[in-house]
């Protein structure tokens, strides 16, 4: 009995063993680019193939127009011409489609650092998300289980014509991820004999995981396999980083193996004695958790906002006559939220100019003035209009303007910043017409959002539900803005007892002041989102959820052509 009692305790458990190299997703990729440096140079082609056991599932191709001529050294490297590449679609219409073909895989390049930098760069230049995937890259694996005496180069044309590879690399970018394929599973074979047979095993063999954070993969031991969010703490209990997950146990263990790179991450986890999880129903929850915990804990080692609850608002101020002034606190009549100052006074800026508002601070008398100047103008100092320069009767209808478009019932200003610019193009002032469209798209969409995050805070209570992907639904209880109950109706569970369930265990919420009725900017923001997503529904609402009529929703179709740089001004 004892004997069996060690054998037992000695067996791994299948978590311990990880994921099986034969029963991982890899997705193999490479790319060629007109330079070196992600931003200056671009991606001028896409190649991709995913494997499983061995096994090809797909692959992805793609010529991409890098916007720019392909320099004569590239093209004789590659044979890649811009003739080639102005037909082809431009990164921003590749990514999409490539950012699904990669889902859920591991990611492999060889030389990762080049091709997931481009990657990232593009990512963050059209607004997408760079996953958060685990990257194997060839030149530093084959550098680990290769000696010199192996190979005398870790080129990949080297390492595959050392490796047997059935394709030969050509400089071009989906017959090259065809041989690091070849590769990469040349290397796994070698794997074998030391010992590597697990995903968590090959991360761990990186030469970049340090002893001490192979020992530490214990603190995720008693994590969850559910979504969540996890507090990492110090050797004082103080709460070093907090972070999200849709698999608890799952995302911390990566922080002790090699697909964590960065360097303050990896300060972190030295310094972490403990691992707290917070178990939530969904990603929404464990999003919107991890804002509070951050407000609360305030921790050194993230990046993201500390004060996810702090946000600028522009208002007019209560004067004889009325200037945009960006402040933090909120109150009725404001529009925002913005998260930085600056933005907030571009936009404050734009407005006050579409509406002939003075923005300077200098007082001007309470009786007003018919067209007499201010001193500032007097000394030549300042051309804006502003009350100085204009009737009573006019101010006072550039303050209603502005009111009027706050309150969703009027955009005119938005008309007249258009008309302006117009007007530039037509006289073919081109550079500052396309500032002015450049300035005005920034106001449409601070107004625009700002009236739909009003639009949802402004309800007593809304019921959605969103599918799970596996048949059952993810359920939200969302009151004046604030997440106040979540949880989920597995595939076969009725929803509605649960809904109701969830309505009646739901945090009581009272209304605060200003247009979000007292609820963080991020959390109505982060809320919005999930509700506009494809697929969510809407169980219930105590009032209806509508937008201004007379916002500026209906300038999307301009919005669009203004983003795209081809707007018709």
């Amino acid at each position: 009995m004892d004997v069996g009692r060690r054998l037992d305790n000695a067996q791994l458990t299948f978590d311990e063993l990880g994921t099986p190299l034969r029963d991982t997703t890899f997705v193999v990729f490479d790319l060629e680019t007109t330079g070196t440096s992600p931003g200056p140079d671009g991606i001028t082609e896409v190649g991709a193939v995913k494997v499983r056991g061995g096994e090809v599932l797909g692959e992805f191709g793609t010529l991409v127009d890098p916007g720019t001529a392909v320099p004569p050294e590239i093209v004789e490297l590659t044979g890649i011409t811009t003739a080639m590449v102005r037909a082809a679609p431009p990164i921003e219409r590749v990514l999409p489609a490539f950012l699904e073909f990669i889902s859920g895989a591991v990611l492999v390049a060889h030389n990762a650092g080049f091709d997931t930098g481009f990657m990232r760069a593009a990512c963050r230049a059209h607004g997408y998300h760079w996953p958060r995937a685990a990257v194997v890259c060839t030149l530093r694996l084959a550098r680990r289980l290769l000696t010199r005496e192996d190979t005398p180069s870790y080129r990949l044309s080297a390492l595959a014509a050392l490796l047997g590879a059935r394709t030969d690399p050509t400089h071009r970018a989906l017959e090259d991820a065809r041989a690091t394929v070849d590769v990469l599973h040349g290397l796994l074979e070698r794997l074998g004999a030391v010992g590597v047979h697990s995903l968590e095993e090959l991360l761990d063999y990186l030469p970049e995981v340090t002893p001490a954070q192979r020992r530490k993969r214990g603190l995720a031991a008693h994590l969850p396999r559910r979504p969540g969010v996890y507090l990492f703490r110090g050797p004082n209990e103080e709460v070093l980083y907090v972070g999200t997950a849709r698999d608890l146990r799952r995302r911390v263990r990566q922080y002790f193996t090699g697909s964590e790179s960065r360097g303050r991450i990896r300060e972190m986890v030295a310094l972490a004695q403990r691992v707290d999880g917070v178990e939530c129903a969904h990603s929404l929850e464990a999003e919107i958790r991890e804002l509070r915990l951050l407000a609360a804990h305030r921790p050194a080692y993230n990046r993201k906002s500390k004060n996810p609850h702090k946000a600028w608002w522009i208002v007019l101020t209560e004067e004889a006559f009325p200037r945009l002034s960006v402040v933090r606190l909120a109150r009725d009549g404001a529009l925002g939220p913005f998260r930085s100052q600056s933005t907030a006074a571009a936009a404050a800026n734009t407005l006050a100019d579409a509406a002939g508002l003075r923005t300077c601070t200098q007082r001007i008398p309470a009786g007003g003035s018919t067209g007499t100047p201010c001193v500032l103008a007097e000394l030549g100092r300042c051309g804006a209009p502003c009350a100085g320069r204009q009737s009573v009767p006019e101010y006072a209808t550039g303050v209603h303007a502005v009111s009027e478009l706050i309150a969703g019932r009027d955009n005119a200003p938005l008309w007249t910043a258009r008309g302006r610019l117009e007007a530039l193009a037509e006289a073919q002032h081109f550079e500052q017409a396309a500032r002015r469209r450049d300035e005005l798209a920034a106001l449409v969409r601070a107004v625009r959002r700002g009236h739909r995050m009003a639009a949802l805070a402004a309800i007593p209570e809304l019921v959605a539900a969103a599918p799970d992907g596996n048949g059952g639904w993810e359920l939200v209880v969302i009151r004046y803005g604030r997440l106040a109950s979540a949880g989920v109706a597995r595939r076969g569970v009725p929803p509605m007892p649960v809904v109701e369930a969830l309505v009646a265990s739901a945090e009581t919420v009272l209304p605060g002041p200003g247009p979000l009725h007292g609820s963080a900017g991020e959390d109505v923001g982060i809320l919005l989102r999930w509700l506009t997503r494809p697929g969510v529904r809407l169980v219930r609402t105590a009032r209806p959820w509508a937008e201004p009529a007379r916002g500026a929703a209906g300038w999307q179709d301009w919005l669009e052509r203004a983003e795209s740089g081809r707007t018709p001004v």
